[in-house]
């Protein structure tokens, strides 16, 4: 993606933003959004500028987070520097994703813990670091947003975001406002994927196991679409349920949120 400023656009759901506050928020794309589905990150920079803000992309790397799972800590100091100076002048930095978003607001202080004048320019980016979803409902004070989606979507809850964060009823209640849409819940909508990052590489067959009966969850529903908010529980669920031949359209929640649910989903043909 490339980078965008600009001054806030304010389109109807404003109306239901209590903060309407001018405020500069740093989006990071993340690595899968960047090369899997950028249509994601355009979706994000839409609701963001719904919500009153002043979107800009700065340049930008991983956020670190494999190095760190993986036990690299001397790379993951390397990466996390970079990301710290990239977004040291915005209000907030904003992620499309609760594990990208976990690793800023979380294991970046304790990352450095041990060099004190980067623990507190970590600490200080902490603060400023939030999942979209929960930023725009939390932050901005969100509460409908102007889109239409046909038919029922399952939510499944990635864990980093859940755990991490506490994502749960934010996507839902915007979910709520989508002109056409039904919400079923999934079973077990809090058990992990079998992803994990690092996990599905290390573990595959526990991994494989996990996904399989995840996808048997979002069968039962019966709903036509799924609906994370991380790509990489989007990416691994919908290549099981395409392997297991199972017609459920996988999606981003910020597509839906942002009426920008026209592209093919996640693992079809042209889906990039």
């Amino acid at each position: 993606m490339t980078g965008r400023q600009g001054t806030p656009i304010l389109r109807p759901q404003m109306e239901n933003a209590p903060n309407a506050a001018p405020c500069r928020v740093g989006l990071l794309v993340t690595c899968l959004v960047d090369l899997f589905r950028p249509t994601v990150g355009f979706a994000a920079v839409k609701l963001l500028e719904d919500a009153g803000c002043t979107v800009v992309v700065p340049q930008q790397t991983c956020c670190g987070q494999p190095a760190y799972n993986s036990g690299d800590k001397a790379r993951a100091k390397q990466v996390a520097r970079q990301v710290i100076a990239a977004f040291a002048d915005v209000d907030y930095v904003v992620a499309p994703s609760g594990s990208c978003g976990g690793m800023l607001h979380d294991h970046y202080p304790e990352l450095f813990a041990d060099e004190p004048e980067m623990a507190l320019a970590a600490q200080h980016l902490a603060k400023r670091s939030h999942e979209l979803v929960s930023f725009l409902v939390d932050i901005r004070g969100v509460r409908h947003v102007a889109a239409r989606f046909e038919g029922a979507v399952t939510y499944h809850d990635s864990c980093s975001g859940l755990r991490e964060l506490g994502v749960k009823q934010q996507p839902r209640q915007l979910l709520r406002s989508v002109a056409g849409l039904s919400i079923t819940e999934l079973p077990g909508a809090e058990t992990c994927c079998g992803f994990g990052g690092t996990f599905c590489v290390k573990y595959p067959a526990i991994s494989d196991r996990m996904v399989t009966d995840k996808a048997e969850d979002v069968r039962r529903t019966g709903a036509g679409t799924l609906l994370a908010g991380d790509m990489g529980c989007l990416l691994n669920m919908a290549g099981k349920l395409s392997r297991l031949g199972v017609p459920v359209a996988v999606r981003h929640v910020a597509e839906v949120l942002a009426d920008m649910a026209d592209r093919p989903p996640i693992g079809a043909p042209g889906s990039k």
